[in-house]
């Protein structure tokens, strides 16, 4: 078991939680178990929790923008709407860059209030 990595249906939200750093594998896991949950219980409201999570490079942030363009391809257009909690500007920037693709409709950052994050989620239909 990934002790940096926890990704779970709570309520209505799939919540996924990273530690530490974050590596290829990681990401890509991160991604598999989101999507696979998404589809199993049409859960698509995602809390991306990194406020535990060391900052990532610009490659992370370019992986992620491509398998999630790869993930749409393969899977047809899944209408996640992410939060994506974050401790400071860099990663926040980076968030950005990595699901930037999507508009700002389809995600929002969010500094350290997870209470918010939720809320914004709650409230999207």
């Amino acid at each position: 078991m990934n002790e940096q990595l926890w990704v779970e249906p709570v309520g209505e939200i799939v919540v996924a939680r990273l530690r530490g750093r974050c590596d290829v594998e990681m990401l890509k896991e991160v991604q598999k178990r989101v999507f696979e949950l998404a589809k199993d219980t049409h859960h698509v409201k995602v809390l991306y929790d990194a406020l535990e999570m060391e900052e990532p490079t610009v490659d992370m942030a370019l992986l992620q923008q491509k398998m999630d363009a790869e993930a749409w391809e393969q899977l047809g257009l899944i209408p996640l709407q992410r939060a994506i909690l974050v401790p400071n500007t860099r990663i926040a920037y980076l968030a950005r860059i990595a699901f930037g693709q999507f508009g700002e409709g389809a995600y929002r950052v969010f500094y350290n209030d997870m209470a918010q994050a939720i809320l914004w989620l709650e409230e999207k239909i």
